[in-house]
């Protein structure tokens, strides 16, 4: 396969998993603001370990939150960090399509591309097109309400709904009883999460040649080797 064929059929690779994702990723969201009561909880399959929950982050991973900023400046400014942040993903892997020397590499980055670019459809969009989900009520949020949404361009809260709900077991000291992983997250911090541990765990040779290659190796790689004259060749 050439280099052009290669790198097209990398970048189709890329775009149907981006676009997996962000599809599996907003509809789930879109059914889970419409049809779950804030902070409504339901067993996946009838397991108790594992829960749709529905909550959604007003911060940063984690319901992390800025300190010393209002929450409407502080939820622009994250936003529009995550734009600046996911452009320069998208970039790296277009660069990397377009080297034809990325295998794997097209899933791992196309995984976080697309979970960065499922909650940023969240910031930017979600405020002006749902109505707010009220904490502890039995109001359902409607899309495209005839009053407005909840907050304007750039405001909007992600959307979180799975729950990893086991708990260590008691006869563990100081985490006995707790939850194993308290955060709720949904499919685009899961397709984050799995890119990045695909890259820590199959791709660290990419890495290493890439990075960590001597600048002596790297001439060697670009200056071909000089042919050798017998010199002490003696004619006849």
């Amino acid at each position: 396969m050439d280099h052009s064929s290669k790198s097209s059929s990398d970048l189709k690779k890329a775009f149907a998993t981006i676009l997996a994702v962000l599809f599996i990723d907003q509809a789930v969201k879109f059914y889970i603001k419409t049809h779950f009561y804030y902070n409504e909880s339901i067993d996946v399959f009838g397991w108790e370990w594992l829960k749709l929950q529905f909550v959604e982050n007003r911060g940063m991973a984690f319901g992390w939150e800025i300190p010393f900023l209002s929450q409407e400046t502080a939820k622009i400014l994250l936003t529009v960090f995550r734009i600046v942040a996911v452009s320069f993903i998208g970039y790296y892997l277009w660069q990397k399509i377009k080297g034809g020397k990325v295998g794997a590499m097209v899933y791992s980055l196309s995984l976080i591309f697309a979970g960065a670019v499922g909650n940023i459809i969240d910031s930017v969009f979600y405020g002006k097109i749902f109505s707010v989900s009220i904490p502890y009520s039995d109001q359902l949020a409607t899309f495209m309400p005839a009053d407005g949404g909840y907050g304007g361009w750039l405001q909007g809260s992600v959307v979180d709904m799975i729950f990893y709900s086991a708990h260590w077991p008691e006869w563990i000291p100081y985490l006995g009883g707790d939850y194993i992983f308290p955060p709720i997250f949904n499919v685009a911090d899961s397709a984050i999460t799995i890119g990045v541990l695909m890259i820590l765990l199959f791709q660290r040779k990419y890495f290493k040649e890439q990075f960590l290659v001597s600048d002596e190796e790297k001439v060697e790689e670009v200056l071909p080797e000089a042919p050798v004259e017998n010199v002490g060749e003696v004619q006849q």
